[in-house]
């Protein structure tokens, strides 16, 4: 299915009943991507909306660069768009970033904020050299190398030695279209992204959640992001990679539901 907002046509799937859910995907992450096993935990508890970024999926084309703030436009469309007035949201990675610019612009839009295995930007932290070279395996084309090195890069050691694993990550990666050129885009509006000095500002009750063993974004991050936003828990998974949610599923469920079910209207 798709749904217009901010001007766009955004390929989306929509799940479950209860509070408004709102899921903001990663760099070259689709809805196809927070995995059925994940989204069945959640749709007992939300009305769970997963989209795909501009340029991802079925959603209108990106023939020109864009900004987080921009992405963060389209999330807020997204959620006008599905009849709500506001949403909890859960933004990873990229979409973390999406996530708090949605909050920071678009304050009112927001009923509970969580983050996982993002980044804010700021002198202190930096984006990791893993997150880049699997940038450049994928700007290749060659599809079986960028598998192996996304793969390798967003599980931790522990979770990838199952075979099992890198044949659902494949088929998954590979089941919606993902343009290079809008991932270098997205990896571009990554590396402006700097809310580091902006994230005191932000009111929504705050979650930021992120894996020990996250080689893509080292968990520094996550705990720069929770020590810039008053009043933000950290929850740090031991021993887990980027993916969270695929290595820890109903933990990653339970501390949303708790999360939210604490700052409900």
């Amino acid at each position: 299915m798709n749904v217009e907002a901010n001007g766009h046509q955004f390929a989306y799937i929509r799940r479950g009943q209860g509070e408004p859910l709102l899921l903001i995907q990663g760099m070259s992450g689709h809805h196809d991507m927070w995995g059925d096993w994940f989204l069945e935990l959640l749709e007992p508890h939300f009305d769970v909306v997963a989209y795909s970024h501009r340029g991802i999926s079925t959603s209108s084309r990106a023939d020109a660069p864009f900004t987080i703030a921009d992405l963060a436009d389209d999330a807020a469309g997204i959620i006008t768009a599905s009849g709500w007035q506001r949403a909890h949201i859960l933004g990873i990675s990229l979409g973390g970033m999406v996530a708090q610019e949605l909050a920071l612009r678009h304050a009112d839009s927001v009923q509970t904020l969580t983050i996982g295995c993002s980044w804010a930007g700021g002198p202190s932290v930096a984006l990791a050299e893993t997150a880049r070279r699997m940038v450049d395996a994928m700007a290749t084309r060659d599809v079986e190398h960028a598998l192996k090195t996304g793969y390798e890069a967003n599980l931790s050691p522990r979770f990838a030695a199952d075979p099992t694993n890198f044949s659902r990550y494949a088929k998954l990666s590979l089941s919606q279209r993902v343009p290079v050129p809008v991932v270098l885009m997205q990896w571009d509006a990554a590396q402006n992204h700097s809310a580091y000095a902006r994230l005191a500002n932000i009111s929504a009750p705050t979650l930021v959640i992120h894996g020990t063993a996250d080689a893509c974004m080292p968990h520094r991050n996550g705990e720069h992001i929770a020590s810039l936003i008053p009043g933000s828990r950290l929850e740090l998974l031991p021993g887990v990679g980027h993916l969270f949610w695929w290595e820890q599923p109903q933990r990653t469920a339970d501390l949303l539901l708790s999360h939210t079910l604490q700052n409900s209207s």
